[in-house]
């Protein structure tokens, strides 16, 4: 416990690559979203790659493409076939955790690939990065792959995983409402003005070992045998760590309790800077708390460190590829961002 380690960084997918598609959490519930998949499988293949489904992902009852075992037998069945090189979640949904107990995690520490997915999915990628120091990728889930035209989310997130670790800076709009889904394919509905917001600093310049994900599920995972992250910062302290959360449902009200926890648990000792992306459901505060407001009121603003929100790691899209695990630079300064990543 504690001793330095090695991040290990799985292949980076090439053309003639094949990408598994398992749906750990939900698949596809209507005929927009089967939609997406098909169309989604269709683009990656006139780009060069073989797309390999799994069995249930064109299921979906009450957000389960299947029971937790057959959910975490898919993904074990994954990492075994060496025909598939990259494997990329289906979906979003909401009960990841039930498919945990039969992840075979030992069979991915000894067969790592890169393991891709948004929303509940980080439940699978958090304990692969956090517990075995396997670099996972948060952003996208397969679906998003379906859109039509591709917007630079998507363009940014095929660069990275075929191993171009660009620069990603802040987009210029967000999808603050949803649009009507009507094919399936659709963009996001382009709304607001994106504007990244520093709490505490006019300026942010920082670099760190940055880990985080979907704030809702890491917070359910918190004090499991899936968690694993006061090893992990103490195993790479000496380089710094940035959490990055991406709060899906819950109030400001919760959102100082859940930060509360963290820092109770130990979970920011090391840590150089926390960046938020901007809240998924933006409920009214019944305390009257803005989301500034209630950073400033939480644990968090009494770290010294920055502090960034609104940044785009969110549910409310487009949202940046986060290379979990990896050396990142953060810049921050005048409403504008970009994430740069290193591995190492």
């Amino acid at each position: 416990v504690g001793e330095r380690k090695k991040m290990i960084y799985p292949k980076f997918l090439s053309r003639g690559d094949t990408i598994g598609v398992p749906a750990p959490s939900s698949g596809a519930y209507d005929e927009p979203h089967c939609n997406k998949y098909k169309n989604s499988k269709k683009k990656l293949e006139e780009m060069g790659y073989n797309v390999k489904w799994s069995k249930n992902i064109f299921k979906s009852e009450m957000c389960r493409s299947a029971d937790g075992e057959n959910r975490g037998q898919e993904l074990n069945e994954m990492f075994e076939n060496d025909d598939i090189d990259f494997i990329m979640c289906a979906a979003g949904g909401e009960f990841i955790c039930e498919a945990l107990p039969y992840i075979d995690f030992e069979k991915i520490v000894k067969n790592p690939k890169w393991v891709q997915g948004f929303s509940d999915p980080q439940g699978i990628l958090f304990p692969i990065t956090a517990k075995y120091d396997i670099a996972t990728l948060y952003g996208l889930n397969f679906g998003d792959y379906g859109t039509e035209p591709y917007g630079r989310d998507i363009e940014d997130n095929l660069k990275i995983i075929t191993g171009n670790l660009i620069k990603q800076d802040n987009y210029d709009m967000y999808e603050n409402e949803r649009g009507e889904s009507v094919t399936g394919l659709e963009p996001f509905n382009y709304t607001d003005k994106v504007v990244w917001k520093n709490l505490n600093r006019d300026k942010v310049n920082v670099t760190g070992r940055i880990i985080g994900g979907n704030f809702d599920v890491t917070l359910l995972l918190c004090g499991t045998k899936y968690d694993g992250t006061k090893d992990f910062i103490n195993r790479y302290k000496d380089d710094g760590i940035i959490w990055y959360f991406d709060n899906c449902d819950m109030s400001k009200e919760e959102l100082i309790n859940a930060l509360w926890k963290l820092n109770e648990m130990g979970y920011f000792e090391h840590t150089r800077a926390v960046i938020f992306g901007r809240n998924g459901n933006d409920k009214d505060s019944y305390l009257g708390y803005t989301y500034e407001t209630a950073l400033r009121d939480s644990v968090i603003a009494k770290l010294d460190i920055p502090i960034v929100y609104d940044t785009d790691i969110s549910h409310k899209g487009p949202c940046m590829t986060i290379i979990n695990g990896a050396i990142a630079n953060i810049i921050s300064e005048n409403g504008k961002g970009s994430i740069s990543f290193e591995l190492r």
